[in-house]
């Protein structure tokens, strides 16, 4: 297990790295997260629904995705409620301090992570797992299913990642370490110092001296890296992306909704040396792009209030109309009709909106959710949303998408003009051919059509290398095989 002195230290990357290094080496790995709370999500071959760092650490690890990868997946809804989804599929919304505090009287959460563990290590070794945030919360001990009282369960090697570029690491490390039971002190096994910047030699000494202080060998000090492109679970860090328009390529500006989600569908676009993506909700960025591409939403309807509070609806419908090609993606092809609606409430107090009108449709939300990988003419994707999407009035279907299951999905006025429900389908490089049809003058000296596939294989390959050297792999072995 990979746990942290706190969150983002690295835990999801280096789990990956692991995931690649261990295939390699000729064993089955598998990740393994109990509890992930995340909007950045993922349906499995089998239409389930699980967080998007165990697809990507699954996909490190060459085998497929399943639900006991990642059992119980939180999404935030605001910031007290979240909805909880149960072995990939939604059982409903819970306000954080009846889930915190209270747990559910009709569920053993506990039961359900620790039976979803079980399952998969009888088909795989080594098990990846990841914690989550820190392992020191003494005050939520008591009802941890994610971190220590997982690892007791699974008899789990423990490492502790610290990460120095934010400071203070000899005091994390030394009291994540410090506030643990004697019981789950003794899983404690090793240190990975994560996110080093400057010259390694500096720090032997502080490796000799926090192996001192802790009584545990430190495992490997990891450089800070920029040119190894991973999948990111969170959002963080999407705004501070590049804005500055590029010349010779096509701008394609994200637009940067409060609850937006599954970003990583934008990550193979991010790589296109034809392309120049950014985020944001700035009115003149978005009148400035070639294309303006709206995300998916965890709140489709407060996301559409916000974007017409903003002026940025304004500003993409005006845009549009001056030959900026718009794309919207689940949520963002509900917010392009002329209407959402709510009549059940199923996202709140409001019954409906009127859409940016870009497309005509209506959307009706519902509380079915809808979670499956799809095939289609350009490629695989997967769909996660919720709501039926149809033609307005007397528009006739004109549909983005035809399924290979014979289903039709989105809707198309035109190649500037679309929407769809499927997420991945940039990772298509036929689609994004496709999307970039009008811009063929503007791109034809930016390169050569993308194979993002190939390029995150390469990427988990460059991972892999990077954390082999520098980390004692001949310890870690040794400490996996001890009894």
């Amino acid at each position: 297990m990979f746990a942290g002195t706190g969150s983002d230290v690295g835990k999801s990357i280096l789990a990956a790295a692991f995931c690649r290094i261990f295939k390699q080496d000729g064993y089955h790995p598998a990740p393994f997260k109990a509890q992930n709370m995340a909007l950045n999500s993922f349906a499995t071959p089998e239409g389930l629904e699980i967080g998007r760092a165990q697809a990507v650490q699954a996909e490190a690890a060459g085998i497929p995705c399943h639900t006991d990868m990642n059992p119980l997946l939180l999404k935030p809804q605001s910031d007290h409620t979240s909805q909880v989804v149960l072995n990939g599929k939604p059982i409903g919304n819970k306000n954080a301090y009846d889930y915190w505090r209270r747990g559910a009287s009709d569920i053993d959460f506990r039961k359900e992570v620790c039976a979803a563990f079980d399952r998969l290590a009888d088909q795989y070794n080594p098990i990846v797992m990841e914690g989550a945030g820190s392992i020191s919360e003494i005050n939520l001990r008591d009802r941890d299913l994610v971190n220590m009282s997982m690892a007791r369960h699974a008899k789990a090697d423990v490492i502790l990642v610290g990460d120095i570029d934010r400071g203070g690491v000899f005091a994390s490390v030394y009291g994540s370490i410090a506030l643990q039971t004697p019981e789950n002190r003794q899983l404690i096994k090793g240190i990975i110092i994560n996110k080093f910047r400057g010259d390694m030699k500096l720090f032997d000494e502080g490796r000799r001296m926090m192996e001192e202080l802790c009584g545990i060998p430190v495992l490997g000090v990891v450089p800070y890296f920029k040119d190894i492109h991973i999948e990111e679970e969170d959002s963080v860090a999407l705004a501070q992306k590049s804005m500055a328009m590029e010349r010779g390529k096509v701008n394609i500006a994200v637009v940067m909704l409060q609850h937006l989600s599954n970003y990583t569908d934008f990550d193979s676009l991010e790589q296109d040396p034809r392309v120049h993506l950014f985020y944001t909700n700035n009115v003149d960025d978005l009148g400035k792009a070639d294309i303006i591409i709206l995300p998916g939403t965890k709140s489709t309807l407060h996301d559409l209030y916000e974007l017409r509070r903003n002026g940025c609806a304004q500003a993409i419908v005006k845009a549009h109309r001056g030959g900026t090609s718009v794309l919207g993606i689940c949520g963002g092809y509900q917010l392009m009709g002329i209407e959402v609606c709510d009549p059940d409430h199923v996202e709140g107090d409001i019954d409906r909106l009127p859409g940016l009108g870009l497309l005509p449709i209506t959307t009706n939300m519902h509380g079915e959710k809808t979670t499956r990988q799809v095939t289609c003419e350009f490629g695989r994707g997967y769909e996660i949303h919720m709501g039926e999407t149809l033609p307005f009035g007397d528009a006739k279907p004109s549909p983005l998408l035809h399924l290979s299951d014979g289903r039709d999905d989105g809707y198309m006025v035109d190649g500037k003009c679309m929407g769809t429900y499927v997420h991945g389908i940039l990772d298509n490089s036929s689609f994004v051919d496709f999307l970039l049809t009008p811009f063929t003058e503007k791109i034809k000296q930016a390169g050569t059509p993308f194979d993002y596939p190939a390029f995150k294989e390469e990427q988990y390959d460059k991972l892999a290398l990077h954390v082999r050297q520098h980390t004692d792999m001949k310890k870690i072995y040794q400490i996996l095989t001890d009894d």
